[in-house]
């Protein structure tokens, strides 16, 4: 069982605290259109994906919420008492080469689920609040949040990006393009029969809780990696992007029967109001799978 932080990667970014304008529609970027069996996203497609930096350097994802809040894993935050530690950078694209559209700011808190105690436990989800609101643009936007209410079918077909291994106990590259994947969802009892196939744990003992989804293929090949963490999956409704997880854990990468596991972000709605009482989140009804007719491509969105 392993987490999906790395380590290293320098940041040559300028601390910039910026005002910000309004805020426009979540889940929606102006930009349209490698983690395991995945490709170089577009630069903006993804505008709310961010970089998690531990004294300068990348260690995880996450997403973008609004303009001074940004979701991510507990697993990334050793020191969440010592804020000055972590930077966050919003508007990139290609790590360790040029992002003329990416800005990193200061961190004034970090909130960790106090369930959390370790990799697979419940409660993989943080909050971390900047020290200035940041400006919305074409390359830095929020994503919607779901509501307790919203169900995610098996099958729907989502999206997880990153800059994490190509493979498990893989090397970042040193220029490190931002990748996406698309893998279907799976709900948290098929996965955590899945995760019982071949492993010594009795079949009487949970490993993947309710409050995970799980997403991938039985045969493995496409998956989030080291790296990966924090970082956001995504379905598109009606036009709408919605956050469904965080990049939790896994048991390598993109195994047979060893899907990505992720913090389902609906059960954490009351949580996350607690600390953003005015934060929107989305109602929708997600559609199950369409049985019939072709896969869309990486590149059809």
């Amino acid at each position: 069982m392993t987490s999906k932080h790395i380590t290293r990667l320098i940041l040559p970014f300028i601390l910039s605290p910026i005002v910000s304008p309004p805020a426009p529609v979540c889940g929606v970027p102006v930009v349209s259109s490698r983690i395991v069996g995945g490709e170089n996203a577009q630069d903006g497609e993804w505008p709310w994906q961010i970089v998690v930096n531990y004294l300068g350097d990348f260690i995880c994802g996450g997403s973008l919420i609004n303009t001074q809040w940004v979701l991510s894993a507990a697993h990334c935050f050793k020191y969440p008492s010592i804020p000055s530690y972590y930077t966050i950078s919003l508007g990139m694209y290609r790590l360790g080469g040029s992002n003329p559209h990416g800005v990193t700011v200061e961190v004034e808190r970090i909130i960790k689920h106090l369930q959390y105690t370790y990799t697979g436990d419940r409660g993989d989800i943080t909050l971390v609040k900047l020290k200035n609101p940041v400006t919305f643009t074409d390359y830095i936007q929020p994503i919607c949040l779901p509501t307790v209410s919203i169900a995610f079918p098996s099958g729907v077909r989502c999206w997880v990006t990153g800059w994490g291994t190509r493979s498990s106990g893989g090397d970042v590259p040193s220029v490190n393009t931002l990748q996406e994947v698309m893998t279907p969802l799976i709900d948290y009892k098929q996965c955590d029969q899945m995760y019982h196939i071949g492993s010594s744990t009795s079949s009487f003992t949970t490993i993947i809780q309710e409050e995970k989804i799980c997403s991938g293929y039985k045969e493995g090949g496409k998956d989030s990696c080291q790296g990966d963490s924090g970082g956001p999956l995504v379905c598109k409704v009606n036009g709408t992007w919605i956050q469904a997880g965080i990049v939790s854990w896994g048991e390598g990468c993109a195994s047979a029967n060893r899907p990505g596991v992720y913090t389902l972000v609906s059960a954490y709605q009351s949580w996350i109001k607690t600390y953003i009482p005015g934060m929107a989140f989305s109602n929708v009804t997600i559609p199950p799978p369409q049985t019939t007719g072709k896969c869309r491509s990486l590149n059809s969105m």
